[in-house]
């Protein structure tokens, strides 16, 4: 099927108004620059029950990182927590651009949410977000009885590039040893760099993201070659997808990174068999976090939300 109507709308206005990165905008400044002078949508922020700014430490040697919290509208002690990256390729987007999904989030999970502010490339390139996002969850795990969350109901979650880095922090988390995480939520994830899957050629241009972003957004991200090997940039190197999280993978038709979140959903629900994967049909890469104008983002979101519910439960 074509991209669904609205869908479509929306995709005319958001590809006419986005730099074309890696080909006109070859700078990562720049890129900010223009993205944050386009007017803003004003919308009404979702109610919750309170919203804090954080700065917890880092990893060894690097700044403290900065997190915003978002408690459920209706909340007691002892809630689950989501640690969640926002997309944006690792070069763009930040915490007020992800504030409306997180706000979202947190009352459809019933979890206490914790948004990283991670670094971003090109300036601080791999493995800098990375190693932000596990030492974030580090300290959720260490510290989350005192913001009255549950050390024992830890989910991570992610949109695209933020998707990379909750399969990777959970990867990690796995191979350090700890702290356990109960769930990971992957939206559309930018998982491998080499980007040679049926979807790139089928999707490449005309959907919003193109292959020419998604090629940029890498470049910056990378220090060498051999990052790209690396299973902490490129989760679907890893050999062994064993001991991982239940996960929940969705995707999009028209989205050239489909492709290689559904193999990774493939791959972690042969190696452990608690993985769902779920393609959206008629929908391109960013619709999940749009939800006041497209009737699918609303039901993905619902969906998602209500899955990590159940799997962040008490048992």
């Amino acid at each position: 099927m074509p991209l669904k109507p609205e869908a479509q709308v929306i995709v005319d206005v958001g590809s006419a108004a986005f730099p074309a990165l890696g080909t006109e905008v070859l700078d990562a400044a720049e890129a900010r620059r223009i993205l944050a002078a386009r007017p803003a949508v004003r919308v009404d922020s979702i109610p919750v029950g309170q919203v804090e700014e954080r700065l917890v430490p880092g990893p060894v040697g690097a700044p403290e990182v900065r997190v915003r919290m978002y408690w459920p509208a209706e909340y007691d002690a002892d809630l689950p927590v989501v640690m969640f990256c926002h997309g944006g390729g690792f070069v763009i987007c930040d915490l007020d651009s992800h504030d409306q999904l997180c706000r979202a989030m947190s009352n459809g999970v019933g979890a206490i949410v914790v948004s990283v502010d991670y670094r971003q490339a090109p300036e601080h390139r791999f493995p800098a977000a990375a190693e932000d996002a596990y030492a974030v969850l580090k300290w959720i795990a260490a510290q989350a009885s005192s913001f009255g969350g549950d050390p024992a109901r830890i989910g991570v979650a992610g949109d695209s590039s933020g998707g990379n880095l909750a399969a990777v922090t959970a990867l990690l988390a796995r191979d350090r040893n700890g702290p356990v995480i109960a769930h990971q939520l992957l939206v559309y994830p930018m998982l491998d760099p080499a980007r040679d899957t049926v979807s790139y050629r089928e999707n490449a241009y005309g959907y919003f993201v193109t292959d020419d972003h998604l090629r940029w957004y890498w470049e910056q991200y990378l220090a060498s070659a051999a990052d790209a090997d690396n299973l902490y940039a490129a989760p679907p190197r890893a050999a062994d997808l064993s001991r991982l999280p239940p996960a929940y993978v969705i995707t999009a038709e028209f989205d050239p990174l489909r492709d290689e979140g559904e193999a990774y959903g493939r791959r972690l629900r042969d190696a452990d068999g608690e993985t769902v994967t779920i393609r959206y049909d008629g929908q391109f890469h960013g619709f999940f976090s749009m939800a006041d104008n497209l009737p699918d983002a609303k039901d993905a979101a619902d969906q998602a939300f209500s899955t990590v519910r159940r799997a962040l439960a008490k048992p």
